[in-house]
This record gives C-alpha cells, sequence and structure tokens, in this order.
C-alpha cells in the first residue's frame, strides 16, 4: 500500500458489455487491478465507488508492494 508520503491514483476504465458495464480499478502505485460489473443503467459512481472498495480490499489482503520506479510511467486506457 502506499505510504504516508506516496500518493496513490485510482484508474477507472468502463467497457459496456451488453446491457451490464464492466469496471476495472488499477492502483496506480502498485498495478494491482480488478474488475466488477454492474447493470448499465447504474450510476456511474457508484460503479467506481464499488469498483474502489474491491480494490482496497485486495490491497489491505496482499499487501501489495508498490511498482519499482521504472514502471510507474502510467497506463494507456
Amino acid at each position: 500500500m502506499a505510504g504516508p508520503t506516496e500518493e496513490r491514483e485510482v484508474y477507472f476504465e468502463f467497457v459496456a458489455l451488453g446491457n451490464v458495464v464492466r469496471v476495472s480499478a488499477i492502483c496506480s502505485v502498485t498495478g494491482v487491478e480488478v474488475q466488477v460489473l454492474g447493470p448499465a443503467g447504474a450510476a456511474r459512481l457508484d460503479l467506481e465507488r464499488l469498483a474502489l472498495r474491491k480494490l482496497e480490499r485486495r490491497l489491505a489482503e496482499t499487501k501489495a508492494q508498490p511498482l519499482p520506479q521504472a514502471g510507474r510511467k502510467g497506463f494507456t486506457v
């Protein structure tokens, strides 16, 4: 997990799959990624919150280590 001086951003990706949406949440510090599925009509903010909670839980469970400095150039979505 991010240390006290290390900021963490979370990137969200939304992909419509018929009447559902797959939301990916990616931690910028560790590179850990999780996905959730929700109804296409659900509020975007609600889906982001759900994905963020799942990501936080995964980071706590795995005690994920930060990516090496060379690997932190960002993601193309």
